[in-house]
């Protein structure tokens, strides 16, 4: 990996957790950061803390006006904004859409406009923060899970067809990690996330270590792998597995 030492860099959701973690690695590692949050007070005091950049607001409109920021060059886009979205297949038809909007087209946008100038110069760093749920479920979150699948699936074909090209895609799916997401996620959360939970931070070093080794899927818990290859490898014990989870969730009171 090269240096990062004024590297462009733009980290949305970074107002606190995950994001906050990761823009502040960035910076400790030299890079020249853009913290974006629709929370504009948490963004700017992310930013105050590490020297960043604020370009606060929606994360489907902040490549241009971080480019701008940052004299013209992103060199690396963390697409970490997300949604919660609990419920089932009942939940309502806008929680779905935001859901969709947030956790996968504002992906799908930022890649659209950042590709043209990566594919010229023929590099690019493109960073999805998925969730373990984009490789397993999550119990009690249909529209989360859904669109995390969806946010893997994306990541995944940037990879297959840019790598050649230059442009590197890390998918990173940590289960439990102790921000205000787990909190939101009520008992399900934790039932399911909470036991493992690890810090934002641990999630940053998982991160740096695969870039620097180059790896695509990034999973901050390393139990992660094994629950992937059993849900490939025997798809039925795997959902009866997930399935007794289910029962003692709603045993316990949803």
């Amino acid at each position: 990996m090269k240096t990062l030492q004024d590297a462009g860099v733009v980290v949305t959701g970074a107002g606190g957790g995950i994001g906050a973690a990761l823009a502040r690695r960035f910076a400790a590692e030299g890079a020249r950061v853009v913290v974006n949050d629709l929370n504009e007070d948490k963004a700017k005091a992310v930013a105050e803390e590490i020297g960043a950049v604020v370009v606060p607001g929606d994360a489907s409109g902040v490549v241009a006006p971080a480019r701008e920021a940052l004299g013209g060059s992103v060199d690396i886009y963390c697409a970490n904004a997300g949604l919660s979205s609990p419920g089932g297949a009942d939940a309502d038809e806008q929680v779905w859409a935001a859901a969709w909007d947030v956790n996968v087209m504002a992906h799908v946008r930022a890649a659209k406009e950042l590709l043209p100038a990566w594919l010229e110069r023929g590099s690019g760093r493109f960073v999805s923060t998925v969730s373990a749920a984009g490789l397993l479920t999550m119990i009690g979150a249909a529209p989360y899970s859904v669109t995390k699948h969806g946010a893997l699936a994306f990541a995944e074909w940037l990879s297959l067809t840019y790598r050649h090209r230059g442009i590197d895609v890390h998918a990173v799916c940590p289960q439990g990690v102790r921000t205000d997401m787990l909190r939101e996620a009520g008992t399900a959360g934790e039932l399911v996330l909470a036991p493992t939970a690890i810090e934002p931070d641990q999630v940053a070093d998982a991160l740096f270590e695969g870039m620097a080794e180059g790896r695509f899927l990034i999973l901050p818990h390393a139990e992660v792998a094994g629950f992937y290859k059993a849900r490939s490898g025997d798809t039925d014990r795997w959902l009866t597995n997930m399935n007794h989870l289910q029962q003692k969730w709603e045993g316990d009171g949803e």
